[in-house]
């Protein structure tokens, strides 16, 4: 593979900045279902989505075990139903797919989505299952950074996703590669495949590709992001929960990232994915020309930082440091798998017996999101 040269971010054509919105609600778990629905209204959820379109709600399984701030939360996953019903989107389907070290299956029922989608009665698919969709080529009108270099063979897509809305379903958090994970990244695994960890030394550019592909193939994009328990430290997985008692939506996916970025306390334009999609058109990544409704967050600043872990240190080496001119060697051959294995190990074998399920139980009998998160599965 040719050693990929990002293109120059330059705007996309017929894109515009129109009025940017973000609403920030406070909640409490008595009335986060309604305070979800809330804010999504306030953000124009029915002007985003177009009402005749099916649509998908992505949830973010970061990682199967049900760690606080890392996955999508059973109520931000039902408020968002709700409110969706509620602006007369009915036709819904959950697309989930895998990573590598991430059991879709095992995730969906330890974050106890399953009873959730059969109270409501809605679908699951899975983009690695063969039957439920089917990997398509595509070539994006759009010029784009890095994408076409990294698969020169060629951009493969799920055709399922196509002319359908979807719904981005995040939580307010750091990563260890990109600083924050939150809208823009949380399309990362529903539209590349298996081999999207080629991607990781342009991950950057590749989140503003994905977006600017989303705007292409679907009839709506919109986004809650839970941020009841917030996630600092070395995410998406390995983290230090801290409450926060918010929620955002907006249909801006560039917007809600600057603004959840600016409330971990991050400059949202120092943030690469979020400055490139902002140059580009892609949506609004300066907090200053974001319209926020609902809290007064202008002064917020939780003072989150990313720090590193044993994973970090060593994708760090790979990816990001000289070595990852050899990339091909390390991950397009047989030697991947000792990789793979070797995440696998860190997160379920070590982190979560010895470090990061104390962590949750702790959160489970101390934090009030801890116990709604315990009783959730019986009060449906």
């Amino acid at each position: 593979m040719k050693f990929p040269e990002p293109k120059s971010p330059s705007k996309v054509t017929g894109l515009s900045r129109v009025d940017p919105v973000v609403a920030v609600v406070q909640t409490k778990p008595e009335t986060v279902l309604e305070d979800i629905q809330t804010a999504m209204e306030m953000a124009g959820v029915q002007r985003a989505l177009a009402p005749a379109a099916p649509t998908i709600l992505k949830d973010n399984i970061s990682w199967h075990f049900p760690f606080p701030g890392a996955n999508t939360t059973p109520w931000q996953l039902e408020g968002s139903i709700l409110g969706l019903k509620k602006a007369g989107l009915n036709d819904l389907v959950c697309v989930q797919n895998e990573t590598v070290v991430t059991d879709a299956f095992k995730g969906e029922d330890l974050n106890k989505y399953v009873p959730i989608f059969r109270k409501y009665g809605v679908p699951v698919k899975f983009n690695f299952k063969d039957g439920d969709m089917e990997w398509v080529p595509f070539v994006p009108k759009t010029p784009l950074l890095v994408l076409d270099q990294i698969y020169p063979e060629g951009i493969r897509i799920p055709d399922f996703f196509f002319k359908k809305n979807v719904v981005h379903l995040p939580t307010v958090k750091c990563h260890i590669y990109t600083t924050t994970t939150g809208a823009m990244k949380n399309a990362f695994g529903g539209l590349l495949h298996f081999h999207r960890h080629y991607t990781h030394s342009w991950i950057h550019e590749t989140l503003v590709d994905l977006l600017a592909i989303q705007k292409e193939i679907h009839t709506g994009v919109f986004a809650v992001m839970d941020g009841t328990t917030a996630g600092n430290g070395p995410g998406p997985r390995t983290m230090i929960p801290e409450q926060k008692n918010v929620i955002l939506a907006s249909a801006d996916q560039v917007a809600i990232d600057a603004v959840a970025a600016k409330m971990m306390g991050f400059n949202p334009l120092d943030i690469r994915y979020i400055n490139l999609a902002h140059q580009r058109g892609l949506g609004c990544g300066d907090p200053r020309e974001v319209r926020v409704i609902g809290e007064d967050v202008r002064n917020v600043n939780w003072n989150f930082a990313v720090g590193d872990n044993g994973a970090s240190l060593v994708g760090d080496l790979l990816w990001f440091s000289p070595l990852k001119r050899l990339q091909n060697i390390f991950f397009r051959t047989p030697l991947v798998n000792f990789f793979i294995f070797g995440s696998e190990f860190y997160h379920d074998y070590y982190r979560w017996p010895l470090k990061d399920r104390r962590v949750f139980r702790k959160w489970m009998r101390q934090s009030p999101w801890g116990k709604l998160f315990a009783s959730y599965a019986d009060s449906l």
